[in-house]
């Protein structure tokens, strides 16, 4: 218990509490909805095609800083593991989101929306948050955000043919889309993807190496990151509070609605995480490296799948509802996925001193 308190410790307040900010999130939206409904009606009413401009700037923040932190330097360093590397992108973009797909279907197929914004979830892979949990546990940090490159330039490469692919297809295909109530096109999934991923990416890209060039990495590093890392979980608040002041009619069905998502989230978590521990231990990794290819597995990019199921969906839609789940799941749930980490490497790859006995 001790230890579990010390990891969530290490996190800065804005991401620790996360949960509950989130919380707090639902609740002033909600109540922001019933005292003034016109404030949120103003917001909203300001598009540019399907495209809220307000909502549209803060994903485009929340995507800022987590891009720009990534070290797309560390690219070439992971190629020289293609073994872990092979296996970490099978596990982030064929078994991932399968699972997911699985799991949606499973649990929420009676609920079509909520069905279609947990596999944009599945489809999203982690681009931020896991270089954190991967260092509270331990892990290593360079294969960790090599990994994070990759996934993030396959992100950009592939996530709209997926979206196709999962959801134009595929939902047709096992005959679950007659509830679903928005068609969705290749080529409109990749300007959602491009302006809510690409444009924060060449930001992220530009400003990071443009920076480490005037001011130097250190500085980078060590001043210009921690300060904008607080953009992602404020821009994400805006949001929640945004879409929940426009859902006050549907508060008494919340909490269940909540629990649905959720169980689905949690087991895909778990499943993701442990078997692929097991499966890199197995091939004979080491602890660090079995610890960041773990949670690269695990984590998803919530922050895309908002925004896209935003995007495409609408902002009052159960699909961009489901997706602002997500993060209410990740935070508790990894972090204790941190504290499981450290106990198998205690159990599995810690050597105890021997006493020979002649």
């Amino acid at each position: 218990m001790n230890q579990g308190k010390s990891i969530a410790a290490k996190l800065p307040i804005l991401e620790r509490f996360l949960t509950l900010w989130i919380f707090l999130a639902m609740g002033f939206g909600i109540l922001m909805g019933q005292i003034a409904p016109g404030v949120t009606e103003a917001i909203t009413s300001l598009q540019a095609g399907a495209i809220s401009i307000p909502i549209a700037i803060g994903l485009i923040l929340m995507m800022y800083p987590p891009l720009t932190k990534v070290n797309y330097d560390q690219l070439p360093k992971v190629l020289k593991n293609l073994k872990l590397l092979a296996f970490s992108l099978v596990q982030n973009w064929i078994i991932g989101p399968l699972v997911m797909f699985g799991l949606a279907i499973l649990f929420l197929r009676d609920m079509p929306e909520y069905m279609v914004g947990l596999i944009l979830v599945g489809l999203a892979r982690c681009i931020a948050m896991v270089i954190v949990w991967n260092d509270l546990a331990k892990g290593d940090r360079e294969l960790a955000v090599g990994m994070v490159a990759f996934n993030a330039l396959f992100q950009m490469l592939l996530y709209a043919v997926y979206i196709f692919i999962f959801i134009s297809f595929l939902l047709p295909k096992l005959g679950l889309v007659e509830e679903i109530s928005a068609s969705i096109s290749i080529a409109e999934s990749a300007r959602v993807v491009f302006i809510f991923l690409g444009i924060p990416l060449i930001a992220g890209v530009i400003s990071r190496y443009a920076l480490i060039k005037v001011k130097g990495k250190e500085w980078l590093e060590k001043s210009y990151l921690p300060k904008i890392s607080y953009i992602t979980p404020a821009a994400l608040l805006f949001t929640i509070i945004v879409m929940f002041s426009l859902k006050g009619e549907n508060i008494i069905a919340l909490p269940l609605d909540v629990a649905r998502i959720a169980l689905p989230l949690a087991l895909y978590f778990g499943i993701m995480w442990f078997a692929t521990f097991f499966i890199a231990r197995k091939m004979g990794a080491t602890y660090p490296q079995t610890t960041a290819v773990s949670f690269t597995a695990a984590s998803n990019d919530f922050e895309l799948a908002i925004a896209v199921a935003i995007a495409i969906f609408g902002l009052h839609s159960g699909e961009a509802f489901a997706t602002v789940i997500g993060p209410l799941i990740e935070v508790p749930a990894l972090i204790i996925l941190v504290n499981v980490a450290l106990y198998f490497k205690r159990r599995y790859f810690d050597k105890p001193f021997e006493i020979v006995y002649k």
